[in-house]
């Protein structure tokens, strides 16, 4: 047999440039350097997307019928092009991927239809839009930023019907006390906002879920992180410092170490209980981040 093996243009160049001798160099971090991106997985520098998109077909892979279900319901999710994978002839981006999933929990607990729900700080309305796509919703209140509200009131103008749309009040928080009047709300949500408030501002606003809710469902961090390796501080140090004194939980630990969460997640059941007479129903991690865990509180039968 006279064939031998050949090395062709793309390996000579790998050789040449990116994996030898030269470059390999000390072993004591090479599987973060080039040489090993280039042999076993993609710079995680310079993929991100690609990650992301990995993150989201295998998410995508585990939603249970139920959940498809959920997902296909909300009609318009794809304004505003998000980072999107196919999966079986659909269209799925991480946003909704954890709407439907945190949905899902809530309704392990607790009846939606017919409700009326309180979110505290809506992002650009995704949680809004999911639960009016998929429940009877009878009122829907947003009280957020007003600059951040200029945003999920366009979008929910856009990606609801009419009918929909008119069961949302948006009131800014300079608003509350002559907005809100009498109101009260089967369930209060809040997703990622609390953790980064002063903590002033989240036992404001626990003293209103106590007094205008049953139910309070928050999806938070547990803990903050300093492991620069994750984002580079590409915000600065100065940013870093703004987070690291935000919120209720201030521990730094390592959010990629499955004993350490769950360790802070027992810190964060009690700290974010709206009021001592309120039970905890319900908590676990909040799929996919590694330090977000998510829990569904009640008020007392009796009084409020």
């Amino acid at each position: 047999m006279d064939l031998k093996p050949q090395v062709n243009e793309l390996w000579k160049y790998i050789g040449e440039n990116e994996v030898n001798e030269e470059l390999i160099g000390d072993l004591a971090d090479f599987k973060r350097s080039q040489v090993n991106y280039r042999l076993t997985y993609f710079d995680v520098r310079t993929n991100g997307v690609r990650y992301l998109k990995t993150l989201i077909y295998n998410l995508a892979g585990q939603l249970s019928p139920e959940n498809w279900e959920r997902l296909r319901r909300i009609e318009g999710r794809e304004l505003g092009q998000p980072y999107s994978v196919t999966y079986d002839g659909e269209s799925v981006c991480l946003d909704y991927l954890r709407a439907v999933r945190d949905l899902e929990f809530i309704e392990k607990n607790l009846d939606l239809d017919g409700g009326r729900v309180l979110e505290i700080g809506a992002g650009y309305g995704r949680t809004c839009h999911t639960l009016m796509s998929n429940k009877n919703i009878s009122a829907y209140t947003i009280i957020d930023l007003p600059t951040t509200m200029a945003l999920s009131r366009k979008y929910l103008r856009t990606v609801l019907s009419e009918e929909q749309f008119s069961k949302i009040t948006f009131i800014p928080i300079d608003e509350i006390k002559t907005s809100l009047g009498d109101a009260e709300f089967d369930l209060c949500i809040n997703i990622d906002s609390l953790a980064e408030m002063d903590v002033e501002t989240v036992r404001y606003y626990f003293a209103l879920i106590a007094e205008r809710c049953r139910h309070f469902y928050t999806n938070n961090p547990v803990g903050k992180y300093m492991d620069k390796s994750l984002d580079d501080h590409a915000r600065g140090e100065d940013a870093i410092a703004r987070a690291l004194d935000a919120g209720l939980l201030t521990d730094v630990i390592d959010v990629h170490d499955n004993r350490a969460v769950r360790e802070q997640a027992r810190k964060f059941v009690v700290a974010y209980r709206p009021h001592d007479s309120w039970r905890c129903v319900a908590d676990e991690w909040a799929v996919p981040f590694t330090w977000y865990w998510q829990a569904l509180f009640q008020a007392p039968a009796a009084g409020r």
